[in-house]
């Protein structure tokens, strides 16, 4: 199959998807257990691409700057910073970890 093959195919499984949105009834998308689930699957992949992103290093794991920015950004959090200067500090603490040496 060409590459057109595989475009179309994606297309129609998006919309299949989405159309399996729509057709979803309204009482099972506002039950609590739909929206337990729903939080708990947000807050699963957001910790799953934060991980990635500080971790991964193409196939294989990595401790790097990365890692000490998220340590840092955690240790903000914890003393309850404001968001903007958790940000600064992660870059921060990134920049000092490059400007160390770490890769």
């Amino acid at each position: 199959m060409n590459l057109w093959g595989w475009i179309l195919i994606a297309s129609l499984v998006a919309f299949l998807t989405k159309l399996v949105g729509y057709l979803v009834p309204h009482s099972l998308l506002e039950s609590e257990g739909f929206q337990r689930i729903s939080r708990a699957m947000t807050i699963g992949l957001l910790a799953a691409l934060v991980a990635t992103n500080a971790f991964a290093s193409g196939q294989s794991l990595a401790l790097d700057a990365r890692a000490l920015s998220l340590v840092a950004a955690g240790l903000a959090l914890w003393f309850r910073a404001p968001f903007l200067l958790v940000v600064i500090i992660g870059a921060a603490a990134a920049a000092l970890g490059r400007l160390a040496g770490l890769p």
